[in-house]
């Protein structure tokens, strides 16, 4: 089940049936009284959710999905007409995990959501642990430790992390991990893999500094020879 959280009725209702007439299921909420409400009786499999609401807006609905264990790894795709490299980034650094502007097409739409629950299904290999000085990672139980300390991490951010562990020494370039991760073109905007780089060395704390960037081409991992 997918939840749209948009107060334009029109904009809400032909995305609704545009993703139902997509096999796809859908159900959409104008504020986010009947989201919340919502999400107490069902979570979804993905969350398109949009900035400028009535009263709560969409980046406080984050910040609070993003604080509860039980919606700290939910999906979400930004849908704002706040289109900026700032509101995409600042939303990004809040846990989206992907971004889409207004005015938009509906078969991108469509595309860009039928990617996003690939991957959902396309889990790193849950049979292989990582282990890397003072990181350890359990892809089945979406755990990651840092030393003794239990990080939390996003759904793309876990991803990214076990993508560069899968290939630990070898580099990766930005366009390789969009396509890995996020499964489609993203228009060049590499600046978004560099996000989730920084918000992940930060999660990471002394882990963070095995992420290393080589310059003009992308990142891989390593632990630190000094």
């Amino acid at each position: 089940m997918i939840y749209y959280l948009e107060d334009d009725d029109s904009i809400r209702e032909l995305v609704i049936y545009t993703l139902s007439h997509s096999n796809l299921q859908a159900k959409g909420f104008s504020n986010s009284a009947d989201f919340w409400k919502a999400m107490e009786e069902k979570k979804p499999s993905l969350l398109l959710l949009d900035i400028m609401l009535p009263g709560e807006d969409g980046l406080q609905i984050l910040k609070k999905l993003r604080a509860d264990h039980q919606t700290k790894r939910l999906p979400v795709m930004m849908i704002t007409a706040k289109g900026t490299e700032y509101d995409k980034v600042y939303g990004l650094d809040l846990g989206a995990d992907d971004y889409m502007t207004k005015p938009f097409g509906m078969m991108e739409l469509v595309a860009r959501v039928k990617a996003m629950l690939r991957r959902l299904d396309d889990q790193p290999d849950a049979q292989k642990n990582y282990s890397l000085g003072l990181l350890s990672v359990y892809p089945s139980r979406h755990e990651v430790k840092v030393g003794s300390e239990n990080i939390t991490l996003t759904y793309k951010e876990f991803e990214l992390l076990c993508l560069l562990l899968k290939h630990q020494g070898m580099v990766l370039s930005r366009d390789q991990i969009l396509s890995q991760i996020w499964g489609y073109e993203f228009d060049g905007e590499s600046r978004t893999v560099d996000v989730h780089i920084r918000t992940l060395r930060h999660k990471l704390g002394p882990a963070g500094d095995y992420i290393e960037t080589v310059r003009g081409v992308g990142y891989k991992i390593g632990e630190p020879t000094a």
